[in-house]
């Protein structure tokens, strides 16, 4: 135990690079289409659609603005800098700025854990009755052996396939389903905010602008040090990202999008509220049948399994970038971080009496996190120190701050009731 203590107090330990080399041969476009139908977004997605019809599309379309913006941002900084979010914060701002955000960002990879565990649980009570609890502890050992032995690569390409299918037949089903598209176009451009939606808004707004995405993202980049190679191999670098994030975050929108519109369509138009996930299964009904519920579950819970795993990395990423070092599940701070954030999701699960509700108040505590991140990595960004003359324009930094603004707006906005 003392060994332990000691190996964690180091700063000295080997860096190792390409501790995520397995999303090197998985195209980005599909594991961020992975990420928007966790079992988050799709608790969220079918809240707001089932609770306010067309009228929270709008929220996507912001959000979807806003991770645009944010994911090529910090894409810069894993770049230019070869480091990830949290290593660059450890390095170049104050212990007293750095550690207390990269603390908050620590709960929120939690809070994303507790949301992709229980979606996995509630996948596993739908197909073989075990209940929550049970359903919990094994994705959680599932995903610990999985990501401790790095064999999630030798099954995770049939995961995203199977999951990006699922997310693809929420798009088709729109043409199988009577949609009021006037009223849903007014509602993707038209900012509303009906009585009682702001728990809505807010969970749909941290269901898509994750922070710990933020993290994993630099995370990825840094993993191919690309800071070592020229001027000219950089820029060419960060033009194909910018292609690869715009790509992948229209997809999102698109299967966000739809899982609102089916809702608003199926449960609003007939005054059913979701309280439950298992009732989003028949939003299949008319492409699947009566295998709808089967192959739902199975989806889900391979979206909550993916999902739990990407954010134990993530989470990783972060506590080992506490201690000025990357991502590598070798290494005894990616560890820790890895289980801090997994084991004490799967504690507070314990004391969750409705999944459904657990699912949408998780989502919204990733929204209150999300400026701190935010304004962290703006300030990294603009910083010529950090960046040199790859640093944000003035423009930049406008764009960039205004996001965070807004977002903080919100925050106080459900804080004060709205």
């Amino acid at each position: 135990m003392k060994n332990i203590f000691k190996d964690l107090k180091r700063r000295d330990h080997k860096r190792y690079l390409g501790g995520l080399d397995v999303f090197k041969y998985i195209g980005p476009g599909l594991l961020v289409t992975v990420g928007f139908i966790d079992p988050g977004n799709w608790a969220s997605n079918f809240a707001a659609g089932s609770e306010f019809g067309y009228s929270l599309l709008w929220v996507v379309t912001l959000s979807t603005i806003m991770l645009i913006v944010l994911q090529h941002n910090v894409a810069h900084l894993g770049i230019v800098t070869g480091l990830c979010l949290s290593e660059a914060a450890t390095k170049y701002t104050p212990s007293w700025v750095s550690r207390p955000i990269l603390g908050t960002a620590v709960l929120a990879s939690i809070s994303t854990s507790l949301a992709e565990i229980l979606g996995g649980a509630i996948a596993l009570q739908m197909l073989f009755d075990i209940p929550i609890i049970w359903g919990s502890v094994l994705t959680t050992v599932f995903v610990v052996v999985m990501l401790f032995t790095n064999s999630y690569k030798k099954i995770e390409r049939s995961i995203i396939a199977f999951v990006s299918v699922i997310g693809l037949s929420f798009i088709y089903e729109l043409f199988l389903v009577k949609i009021d598209w006037p009223l849903a176009a007014q509602g993707w451009v038209t900012p509303s905010f009906p009585h009682g939606s702001m728990l809505i808004i807010m969970s749909v707004l941290g269901a898509v602008v994750m922070p710990h995405n933020l993290f994993l993202h630099s995370e990825v980049i840094q993993s191919h040090e690309y800071n070592k190679k020229d001027d000219a191999s950089i820029r060419k670098v960060l033009k194909y990202e910018l292609f690869d994030t715009l790509f992948s975050m229209i997809v999102g929108w698109a299967i966000n999008s739809a899982m609102i519109l089916l809702a608003a369509a199926t449960f609003f138009k007939s005054g059913i509220q979701v309280e439950e996930l298992q009732q989003a299964k028949s939003l299949l009904d008319p492409l699947l049948g009566s295998h709808a519920g089967i192959i739902f579950a199975l989806a889900l819970l391979m979206a909550g399994i993916s999902s739990t795993i990407t954010s134990g990395m993530a989470a990783g990423s972060i506590f080992a970038g506490i201690f000025g070092e990357s991502y590598h599940i070798k290494d005894i701070h990616s560890r820790i971080g890895v289980l801090l954030s997994l084991g004490v999701a799967l504690v507070i699960i314990f004391f969750i009496d409705n999944p459904f509700y657990g699912l949408i108040i998780s989502q919204m505590i990733l929204s209150i996190q999300l400026p701190f991140t935010v304004f962290l990595q703006v300030g990294l960004t603009s910083s010529k120190r950090v960046m040199g003359k790859y640093a944000n324009s003035r423009w930049s930094s406008f764009v960039l701050y205004t996001i965070a603004i807004i977002v903080s707006v919100l925050n106080i906005m459900l804080l004060f009731g709205f």
